[in-house]
């Protein structure tokens, strides 16, 4: 769409001779060093701590095994989160990885990761977040069967479209909720920590053993797609990096902080898990922290797993809070709807992405399975982010003068992209069908390339259609462009 073509809507001032001119319309930098570790701990400690357990269990064999796999996965979380950290602060632009690689490699690629992760990773890992919030709500008034899935469905779209209100109504409001429900969560892992470290020191060690470990490496590998989802989200203070007040002090401190915390948290809560269930238990359950909970709290097991909605439901705010934003940052590089660049004249949030957001989450709802959603996003999500840290060790070589603040030794980037080749290459042996159903939905960005960016000569009626509909949704929602003034 031509942009002079498109005459944006014009708040009407009833004192024209006294008018002055409008503060700039732009996204607020209000975010705090504690409010960007408590995204990075609210977006991390989600869904992943309470489904993944029966994943990684179930692809390594044993328990020591699968603590591997949860240490390993916390590192090569640190790995990244520490490559993102100069990037971050050396292209200070929200959309995080999609910016890196599109300043690193250009247009092209850059867009199929936006498409990779708008149209697969966020949206999808949002319904496994509101799936998971709905199971343990539910799970207590179904103590002897699964919940009915039409419930479970219906409960999360509730949860997401409420969360969509909020991300619209306010940013301050989405940050109170990150806030508040990352304490509860912590507050809930903090309760099974130290309720496993009562059961060891009664002795109960007899599930930490290595029996029964798999040997084949890529199931050992597709286990990671379950470890590593658990972690997911350590990137996404990357993509609200234009709302921090001091992004370069405050960002590199946040992802250490946060990663950090994270994995000490996760290893325990594991030890805490299994010293109580067994490896039967733990493979037959949806909702592992219930039914730890209805093994040791009596009466008050109910506290678990209102907790445990608490810590998806904010994961859930977090993935809005932070996707809205990448596909702000898309439309604002021309590779979206130019509709999406709008913020709200009076609350200043980006309306159009949330929404945008929060309705393909809910066409993902359209299934409840649960662990093969996550085979999908763990395939495209691994692929794409080994592309943004590629980016690293290419600039360091393209762009040498790029002002970093931060610069981080070349093994770090190195070493994490040898870690993604194996976790993406070698489950591909073991899940052929759904690595290819992932690899499909990744190369469906080409024709959308080329037929909305890429062809540049349109049809006179194409750009009148969609000028026609962008100012309809102006006036709809009362957005203007960002950056614009009165």
């Amino acid at each position: 769409m031509a942009e002079h073509e498109l005459e944006p809507l014009k708040k009407q001032n009833s004192n024209d001779e006294k008018k002055e001119k409008e503060p700039e319309l732009k996204l607020k930098a209000e975010m705090t060093l504690l409010n960007g570790c408590t995204v990075i701990v609210g977006c991390i400690i989600g869904s992943g701590i309470f489904i993944s357990p029966t994943g990684v269990l179930q692809s390594t064999g044993s328990v020591n095994m699968s603590l591997v796999v949860w240490t390993i996965s916390g590192i090569f979380t640190m790995l990244g989160a520490y490559c993102y950290a100069e990037l971050g602060c050396m292209i200070k632009k929200s959309g995080a990885d999609y910016a890196y690689i599109f300043t690193a490699l250009g247009p092209f690629p850059a867009f199929i990761r936006l498409w990779i992760e708008c149209i697969i990773v966020r949206p999808c890992s949002a319904a496994i977040q509101a799936l998971t919030f709905s199971l343990y709500i539910l799970k207590p008034l179904f103590p002897e069967c699964e919940p009915p899935d039409e419930v479970s469905r219906l409960l999360a779209a509730l949860c997401i479209c409420f969360l969509c209100y909020i991300n619209c109504k306010d940013v301050k409001w989405a940050n109170l909720v990150q806030d508040y429900f990352t304490y509860a969560k912590v507050f809930a892992l903090i309760i099974i920590i130290i309720t496993g470290f009562v059961q060891l020191g009664k002795g109960r060690t007899e599930q930490f053993t290595w029996e029964g470990t798999e040997t084949d490496p890529t199931l050992i590998a597709l286990s990671f797609y379950s470890g590593l989802f658990a972690y997911s989200g350590w990137n996404y203070l990357n993509f609200i990096i234009e709302e921090m007040k001091d992004p370069v002090r405050d960002l590199p401190r946040a992802i250490a902080i946060s990663c950090v915390v994270c994995l000490v948290i996760y290893v325990l809560t594991i030890i805490a898990f299994h010293t109580t269930l067994t490896t039967t238990e733990v493979l037959g359950s949806e909702a592992v922290a219930v039914t730890f909970a209805n093994r040791l709290y009596g009466s008050m097991a109910w506290i678990i797993p209102i907790f445990v909605a608490c810590s998806t439901f904010g994961a859930v705010n977090g993935t809005l809070l932070t996707s809205s934003r990448l596909f702000f940052a898309g439309a604002r590089e021309g590779q979206m709807p130019n509709v999406l660049t709008m913020i709200q004249t009076e609350r200043t949030t980006p309306v159009p992405s949330v929404l945008t957001i929060t309705v393909l989450s809910l066409l993902y709802l359209t299934s409840s399975n649960i662990s093969v959603l996550m085979n999908y996003l763990g395939f495209a999500t691994w692929l794409s982010i080994g592309a943004a840290v590629f980016c690293l060790p290419y600039l360091r070589w393209k762009a040498p003068n790029l002002a970093r603040p931060i610069k981080v030794n070349l093994i770090f980037p190195i070493v994490y992209l040898v870690l993604t080749v194996a976790i993406t290459v070698l489950p591909m042996i073991a899940k052929p069908v759904e690595t290819a159903i992932g690899l499909g939905m990744i190369l469906t960005a080409v024709p959308v390339y080329i037929v909305f960016i890429a062809w540049t000569n349109k049809p006179k009626f194409v750009a009148k259609m969609t000028d026609f509909c962008t100012i309809q949704i102006q006036k709809l929602f009362i957005v203007l462009p960002a950056d614009k003034g009165d």
